[in-house]
């Protein structure tokens, strides 16, 4: 399985770039919860805490795609650096007012500037995009260690980040988060040799990405699986806590993520077979078939052997996710040119990013009306929307599915490059 994963890494500054993106993708799983823990001690307010950090992830859901667009249009350096620049000077004032007692007002002004954060994971896919667009195979591969380094993020990042809040000063997970930032997109942007050229098309074009029609069945797909994984979330440590073991909730969601991640890294060794818009179909209906358990679980199930209960279904209901995942990059790649990847890969990660705040609003909601085992309603009913998104949309992801035709040495790719013999 290794060998596979070691191929990848041959072509010159594979490494660096994969690695130093790790670096600066980590705050995107420590930024939303470490506003919470932050203003919920220095403010004393949950309520305002969760709505400077909604209107983050809602702003950042606005901006990312058009930070991406400009991307594609005048390159990975020219405009990440800025919007890091600007991340990071939001992220300085957000802190200097939670910390100076400033109005309320001043926290959500500094959270829409914290939106300009560049979506670093659709700058690496593309990088590996440009290495190997005319490697099925080998991109393959690469998209599932992607998918796999999203689910160690998000089990690292938010330990660290409420870990960092609670045991030093409340900024503390802010703040690295922000050191985090800034040294690892100028690490990355630093990697020349490998940064995708700009299209002389993504100047000319005036449209975006999300004008195709297959793109938007899957940003859709993706908002009800955010709302899968906000409200997993929100539910979870409801659960936990209604059991009286609040404290076991990070540990049952990290078994979720840890799922998702051993899956993905087998997929990533296999060469599945079929058109791609089946593969995707399939998984969008084995996570939402993975929901009842979870349901009847925390139904059925009390105490120490409820926790175990939920945990083992979220385990298995994490199986699915890193495999639909990898094969919707694939069909983003297929779908939107070369010159507008960056944008259409931003599209999707906006979609989640909007399901998990509804999700996770929908789900309090729902914890608050009929308690914490009901709550899990809400990531199946979201399941199902998804599966009924990606069923109806099915034609308009049909043209990307199949698999790309093999490119002789000579001749030019997709990416309208010379070929890799």
């Amino acid at each position: 399985m290794l060998s596979n994963y070691r191929q990848i890494f041959a072509a010159p500054g594979s490494l660096a770039f994969s690695a130093t993106g790790f670096l600066s993708r980590l705050p995107i799983s420590m930024v939303g919860i470490g506003i919470v823990t932050m203003l919920s001690q220095l403010r004393g307010s949950y309520g305002v805490a969760g709505a400077v950090s909604a209107v983050m992830a809602l702003a950042a859901a606005a901006i990312g795609p058009q930070i991406s667009r400009l991307v594609d249009r005048h390159g990975q350096r020219r405009v990440a650096l800025p919007a890091t620049a600007a991340t990071t000077v939001s992220t300085v004032a957000l802190l200097l007012c939670a910390r100076s007692g400033a109005p309320d007002w001043t926290l959500f002004l500094s959270a829409v500037g914290m939106g300009t954060m560049p979506s670093t994971g659709a700058l690496v896919r593309a990088r590996w995009a440009h290495l190997y667009r005319s490697d099925p195979g080998k991109l393959h591969t690469a998209y599932a260690l992607e998918s796999v380094v999203d689910e160690i993020i998000f089990i690292v990042g938010p330990i660290l980040s409420i870990g960092l809040a609670t045991s030093f000063f409340p900024e503390a997970g802010v703040l690295l988060a922000g050191i985090f930032l800034a040294a690892g997109v100028l690490l990355f942007t630093a990697q020349r040799g490998t940064e995708p050229p700009v299209h002389r098309t993504a100047r000319e074009s005036g449209g975006s990405a999300i004008r195709s029609p297959g793109l938007r069945v899957l940003m859709l797909t993706f908002i009800a699986t955010g709302a899968i994984f906000g409200a997993v979330e929100v539910v979870t440590v409801a659960f936990a806590q209604a059991q009286g073991h609040k404290g076991a909730a990070s540990l049952v969601l990290a078994v979720y993520a840890l799922g998702s991640g051993l899956a993905g890294a087998v997929f990533g060794t296999l060469h599945p077979r079929g058109p791609a818009d089946r593969r995707f179909q399939l998984g969008i209906g084995v996570m939402a078939l993975s929901m009842l358990p979870l349901v009847l679980a925390a139904r059925w199930c009390t105490g120490p052997v409820g926790m175990l209960a939920v945990g083992a279904a979220l385990f298995l209901s994490g199986l699915s996710i890193a495999p639909t995942m990898i094969t919707t990059m694939g069909l983003v790649a297929r779908l939107v040119p070369p010159a507008q990847l960056t944008e259409g890969m931003s599209w999707t990660t906006t979609g989640l990013a909007l399901g998990v705040a509804g999700g996770s609003s929908l789900a309090g909601w729902r914890v608050d009306a009929a308690g914490a085992a009901a709550g899990y309603q809400v990531p199946m009913a979201a399941a199902a929307f998804g599966v009924l998104v990606a069923l109806a949309g099915g034609r308009r992801l049909r043209t990307a599915g199949a698999e790309p035709a093999p490119v002789e040495p000579g001749t030019l790719a997709p990416s309208g490059e010379p070929a890799r013999p």
